[in-house]
């Protein structure tokens, strides 16, 4: 399978040929990444400014909006240029979520709109435990969020001024990475979700799924010689271009870069336009269970 297919829509709000939402939701609901070359995200004049670590606090890896009305986290400057920077992400939201509904008419109304994030570190050389380092190959699973199965995608678009590209590993498909870790995958201990639930620790109970996620996520990232051998492609988005993929199904480790927006959403499994081609749905055939 080709990790990643292209496009070359010019517009945040693309208006798409008949039939080819279903083509484009294929690819990304296969787990391929989509790469949208010609698409930028335009910084408004005197925004450059805000392409420099300096507006970071030191402590959060992103400035980001968990909202359209939250206060901005992770930033430091005075307020002036605070709003000003908060302005820039929340138009970022605005876009992406607007690319998402183009391009994927199905999906509107359904779509949970989740964190907007700017990345003005550069990713390599972040000291970070192994199971952070997200230079390694994975898939996104969160230990204190469990999703029961809703969908994690993702929009990115590199603003970086110097031309510096984002470089990615693509991995194997999911159903490849399951079938290579799934023996390796302890049993969810009885009563242990609740307990976890309990002390605060997740904010709701784990599921069959979240449990087999996050340890998909833990043996990957932990398996040296799977880092090195497993079957990828290193990707290169430059300066002014978008891609979007389901980030809980798209094996992918982020090498180098600086400068960078995010948009993350959540879908239901059911309003996918196949959802048998979910994670979910792949580890239920595969485990011969209800994991949700």
């Amino acid at each position: 399978m080709t990790p990643v297919v292209t496009a070359d829509f010019r517009e945040w709000a693309p208006q798409l040929p008949h039939g080819k939402s279903a083509e484009l939701a294929a690819h990304v609901e296969a787990g391929r990444v989509l790469w949208l070359r010609a698409l930028p995200f335009a910084l408004e004049p005197g925004e450059e400014r805000f392409l420099d670590e300096r507006w970071s606090n030191g402590a959060d890896k992103n400035i980001s909006l968990e909202s359209a009305q939250a206060p901005l986290k992770g930033a430091a400057g005075e307020a002036k240029d605070l709003d000003a920077l908060r302005g820039m992400i929340a138009r970022f939201r605005t876009q992406a979520v607007a690319l998402i509904e183009a391009l994927f008419p199905d999906y509107e109304g359904h779509l949970r709109v989740a964190r907007t994030s700017f990345r003005p570190a550069r990713v390599e050389g972040r000291a970070t435990s192994w199971r952070k380092d997200d230079s390694r190959l994975h898939v996104d699973a969160f230990p204190s969020r469990p999703n029961h199965g809703e969908r994690i995608l993702r929009v990115f678009s590199n603003v970086n001024p110097s031309g510096e590209p984002r470089v990615w590993r693509v991995g194997e498909p999911f159903g490849d990475v399951a079938a290579r870790f799934l023996s390796r995958i302890p049993a969810q201990i009885p009563g242990s979700a609740a307990v976890l639930h309990a002390l605060h620790i997740t904010k709701s109970r784990r599921s069959a799924y979240d449990h087999i996620m996050l340890h998909l996520h833990d043996a990957m990232k932990a398996d040296l010689e799977y880092q090195k051998s497993a079957p990828q492609q290193r990707m290169e988005f430059p300066p002014g271009s978008t891609w979007i993929c389901f980030s809980d199904q798209t094996s992918h480790a982020a090498m180098s870069g600086q400068h960078m927006l995010e948009q993350t959403l959540h879908l239901p499994v059911a309003s996918l336009y196949d959802p048998a081609s979910s994670p979910l749905k792949i580890l239920e055939r595969m485990t011969g269970r209800a994991l949700v």
